[in-house]
């Protein structure tokens, strides 16, 4: 798959934020949600938690950025994309829902989620139709 300027500069932006964000929370975890206003305390089953799911954003950040070098792993990398950047923000909206307004932070961030979920449905949105090939997968 070709990419045009805006499709690369909004995988790339989704990548960096994922990579990003999933990276400091996996090294430091009590710093970064400190900034949401999160205390962590010391327990090793939490942090376990949260650097697994950290793990796995950074993987994802990293698979949306290898689109950006690999024309064959571009579908991957929206998918991946897709799935973080509607994903995140769901969950978000199911936990407002179910358990009130969260922090500013936390608010911020469902926007800027809300916000790179919608640019990549419009990046997106021209190869909707377009039947994926395994076998452009690896080049």
């Amino acid at each position: 798959m070709h990419l045009s300027l805006f499709q690369k500069l909004t995988l790339g932006a989704a990548g960096a934020t994922a990579l990003g964000i999933g990276g400091v929370i996996l090294i430091a975890p009590d710093p970064f949600y400190q900034g949401y206003g999160i205390s962590l305390g010391d327990d090793p089953s939490l942090l376990s938690e949260l650097r697994a799911a950290a793990a796995g954003l950074v993987a994802l950040g990293g698979t949306m950025l290898a689109g950006l070098v690999r024309r064959g792993w571009s579908h991957l990398a929206f998918a991946a994309a897709l799935i973080v950047f509607i994903a995140w923000p769901l969950g978000r909206i199911v936990g407002i829902v179910a358990d009130g307004l969260p922090s500013d932070g936390i608010l911020g961030a469902l926007g800027l989620e809300l916000l790179i979920g919608a640019l990549l449905v419009l990046a997106r949105w021209p190869f909707a139709g377009r039947p994926l090939r395994s076998s452009a997968v690896g080049r």
